[in-house]
């Protein structure tokens, strides 16, 4: 007769846990929402048929969980994992002082970033004006080209792309210096972790990668400027903003990081964090 005290064989009930059951309904949620939301710059069709994928996704997915969660058995398999370590010494990546560094030790301040951008966005524009003069005759062509996004769904003719349009020229205006800067906060942020030749890398392979994504999907963001536009052109355009914002960008001065947390560099008395004192400080 056995005793009741004996464990269970492997794989019963007591050597296994519940885990949530897996599902796909949230990635074909996420799958819906992109659609209504390329839906509003493509087709209203796009829209519908995220809408309907969606509502099925929603519907999937609350019966996976409601009235109650649905669970899968797991076997728990018992193992026993051994450390060995064949160096005598801890690997330390903190400069001396530190207990643990937070990397990069030093980063661009926000003005280099600013600076980065503001440069590479007037080289940008330079070589533009120049394409204009050179493949129409007009410097206010690739001004309009890019204004042209409020235009997205309209046909625009050749000489009213060649012509000066107030309204075309403000909207141009806005939109590169928006994104010069924020690109420029980019490099600043990035360049200190690139390896040694950080402006080449950025200044030529971040814009072969930025072309080319913009060539994917530039049909459907602005059809106007997909039709008009001189890839060869915008890819020396994108050089040259990526090359002369690198530039800048690593001629600034860096700032090191804060090191240390908030609650040291406030004065707090953190346990563990500040020297011990004696009862005189």
């Amino acid at each position: 007769m056995t005793s009741h005290s004996q464990s269970a064989p492997r794989g019963s009930v007591h050597d296994q846990v519940n885990l949530p059951s897996p599902t796909g309904w949230p990635v074909l949620l996420a799958v819906g929402l992109a659609l209504i939301a390329g839906g509003v710059i493509s087709s209203g069709y796009v829209t519908f048929l995220g809408a309907l994928i969606a509502v099925a996704a929603c519907v999937g997915w609350f019966r996976d969980v409601l009235p109650q969660e649905r669970h899968v058995p797991v076997i728990v398999v018992p193992q026993e994992i051994v450390i060995v370590s064949s160096r005598r010494k801890v690997a330390r990546m903190a400069p001396r002082g530190l207990a643990r560094a937070r990397l990069p030790l030093e980063i661009y301040p926000i003005s280099a970033g600013i600076k980065g951008g503001l440069a590479g966005g007037v080289a940008m524009a330079l070589l533009a004006m120049f394409y204009g003069v050179v493949s129409h005759r007009s410097i206010w062509y690739p001004i309009n080209l890019l204004g042209a996004v409020v235009y997205a769904h309209v046909q625009v003719t050749a000489p009213e792309m060649e012509a000066f349009h107030i309204e075309l020229l403000l909207v141009a205006t806005a939109l590169h210096i928006t994104t010069c800067v924020l690109v420029g906060l980019l490099y600043g942020t990035l360049l200190p972790m690139l390896p040694r030749r950080p402006v080449l890398l950025g200044g030529l392979f971040a814009p072969l990668v930025w072309t080319g994504l913009l060539h994917s999907i530039l049909s459907i963001v602005d059809p106007v400027l997909n039709q008009h536009i001189d890839w060869l052109w915008f890819l020396a355009s994108q050089i040259a903003f990526g090359l002369v914002a690198g530039v800048v960008v690593v001629r600034q001065v860096r700032v090191p990081t804060w090191q240390y947390p908030f609650s040291v560099r406030a004065g707090v008395e953190s346990p563990g964090m500040m020297g011990d004192g004696d009862s005189r400080d």
